[in-house]
C-alpha cells in the first residue's frame, strides 16, 4: 500500500531529539545586503513558449576583476548549470542553451541576461551571480511559462508508463513532464484528476478539488497528494505533461475518417495531424472550441470545449474531452490537424 502524504494542505514537521548539546540560535538572520548588484523590481518573469524574455541583473557599481555568471537550477536533478560567464568586455556561452542566450548590454552596469525563442524546458530558477574574490553575492529570479498541465495515458489502459516512458510519452505530444509548481498551480486552478502522475523530478502525485471515496477518501482535504519519489525503472503510473502557447494553428476538418485518412487530410493540406499537447494549447490560448470528436497523433478522440453546454458532453467545466481510442478503423471522426507558423 502507498503512504500518502499532503502537500498545500497539512504540513508534517519532525519532532526535536530529546536532548541536544547545542541550541540552535532562534530568529532569522539579517539577509546579506547586496553591494554591487542591484535587486531586481520582479524577481519572476512571465512568458511563452517562443517568445523572448530578459531576465534582469544590473550592477551598481563596477568592481575591479570582476566576473558575472549566469547559471540555472534544473528542476529534474535540481543541479545549477553554468549558462554564460562574462568579465564585461568578453563573454563565454555555456551548455544547450548557449544559442539562444544573450547578455542584454544596454548599458555597461547591464548584465542582463536574454532568452531567445523561450522553449518548454527554460522555465525555472535562475541566478544571476557576481563573482569577486571573498565578496561575491547573486541575485535569483523566476522565468514562468504561462502554460496548461494535462493528465496522459497510453492507449493500453492507466498506470503503463515507468518514469522515462513517461517522460518520452510527454514530449512526443507537443509537451514535457510538468514540474511540481506547474502541477500545483494547475490545481490551483481547477484540475481534479484521481489518477496518479509522474513529474519532472521523479515523484508521483495527484490533485484533488473534490475529495471522494475512490481518490484517497472524503476524509482528506483538497490538495496535491503524493507518493513521493518512486523507482523510475519499475513503478508504474501515469504522467502530468505540461505546454505551452503553439507556433502555428490547429484546426479542425470535418469527415468520417479512419485514423489514417485524418493523416492523410491534414496532409492534403499542407499540415500534420494535431498532438494532445497541441490541442490542450489551442484551447487554452486560442480558446479553440468545437463538439466535434477528432483523431490526434497518438490514436485518441477528443475535443476541445470553451463554453460548457448540454450537448458537448454536460460536463459543467471547461477543458479537453476525451473519447479514450477507439478502433483506428473506425470511420466515425473528423481530425485535428496542425500547421506551423
Amino acid at each position: 500500500m502507498h503512504r500518502l502524504l499532503l502537500f498545500g494542505c497539512l504540513w508534517l514537521l519532525p519532532a526535536p531529539p530529546a536532548s541536544s548539546i547545542f541550541q540552535r540560535p532562534t530568529g532569522t538572520p539579517a539577509p546579506l545586503r547586496l553591494q554591487y548588484l542591484l535587486e531586481p523590481l520582479h524577481p519572476t518573469v512571465h512568458t511563452r513558449r517562443g517568445a523572448t524574455a530578459t531576465l534582469p541583473c544590473v550592477l551598481r557599481a563596477l568592481p575591479r576583476n570582476y566576473r558575472v555568471k549566469w547559471s540555472k537550477v534544473e528542476p529534474a536533478n535540481y543541479r545549477e548549470n553554468i549558462i554564460i560567464i562574462t568579465n564585461g568586455l568578453y563573454h563565454k556561452n555555456y551548455g544547450p542553451l548557449s544559442p539562444r542566450v544573450r547578455l542584454r548590454h544596454s548599458h555597461r552596469f547591464d548584465a542582463s541576461l536574454t532568452i531567445t525563442d523561450v522553449a518548454l524546458e527554460d522555465e525555472g530558477r535562475y541566478r544571476c551571480q557576481l563573482v569577486n574574490g571573498l565578496e561575491d553575492e547573486s541575485v535569483s529570479l523566476t522565468l514562468h511559462l504561462e502554460g496548461v498541465v494535462f493528465p496522459y495515458q497510453p492507449s493500453n489502459g492507466r498506470y503503463k508508463f515507468n518514469y522515462h516512458e513517461a517522460k518520452r510519452a510527454c514530449e512526443q505530444q507537443d509537451s514535457r513532464l510538468a514540474t511540481y509548481q506547474q502541477l500545483y498551480r494547475a490545481w490551483t486552478e481547477g484540475l481534479d484528476w484521481c489518477n496518479a502522475g509522474w513529474i519532472l523530478d521523479g515523484t508521483v502525485h495527484y490533485p484533488i478539488i473534490n475529495s471522494r471515496e475512490p481518490c484517497g477518501g472524503r476524509l482528506l482535504l483538497p490538495g496535491v497528494r503524493t507518493y513521493g519519489a518512486r523507482d523510475k525503472q519499475k513503478d508504474r503510473f501515469d504522467a502530468f505533461c505540461f505546454t505551452s502557447a503553439l507556433q502555428g494553428q490547429v484546426y479542425f476538418i470535418r469527415g468520417h475518417l479512419n485514423f489514417k485518412e485524418a493523416g492523410q487530410a491534414c496532409r492534403n493540406h499542407g499540415a500534420a495531424i494535431a498532438k494532445v499537447g497541441q490541442l490542450y494549447s489551442a484551447w487554452k490560448f486560442s480558446q479553440l472550441d468545437r463538439c466535434d470528436g477528432g483523431w490526434l497523433a497518438d490514436g485518441s478522440v477528443r475535443y476541445p470545449i470553451t463554453i460548457p453546454r448540454e450537448r458537448c458532453g454536460g460536463l459543467p467545466d471547461p477543458g479537453v474531452r476525451s473519447f479514450g481510442f477507439p478502433s483506428k478503423e473506425m470511420r466515425t471522426y473528423g481530425t485535428y490537424c496542425f500547421v506551423g507558423k
